[in-house]
């Protein structure tokens, strides 16, 4: 396989697409390798580099099963439980912090 070839920004010929643009068309690429890439050049700095797929190898995105659905929320769920307190916080946990915001910053205030 030789070179990508190389269009520029938003001068793509028609049939491909960005992951993003496949699945907002509610497909995926489906293992096939990147067909071509877009560079916009920026100053200063090196390009901004998108890989491109060919639309008519692009599969159907896979339905959710019961299962990833399940599998989803269990991970959604641990992202919101804090390690300290074993409290579902809500929200989900900053990774800045590890904690929810009420053990990272007790209330010293009400200490006299």
């Amino acid at each position: 396989m030789g070179a990508l070839p190389v269009f520029r920004w938003r001068l793509a010929p028609d049939g491909y697409a960005t992951r993003r643009q496949l699945r907002a068309a509610g497909l995926r690429p489906g293992g096939q390798d990147v067909a071509a890439q877009l560079e916009r050049p920026r100053r200063r700095r090196g390009p901004l580099v998108a890989y491109l797929y060919r639309i008519d190898r692009a599969q159907p995105v896979r339905p959710m099963t019961p299962a990833r659905w399940a599998a989803l929320a269990k991970a959604n769920q641990a992202r919101r439980t804090c390690p300290e307190c074993w409290r579902d916080a809500g929200y989900v946990i900053p990774a800045s912090l590890g904690m929810c915001t009420p053990c990272a910053y007790p209330d010293t205030s009400t200490a006299a």
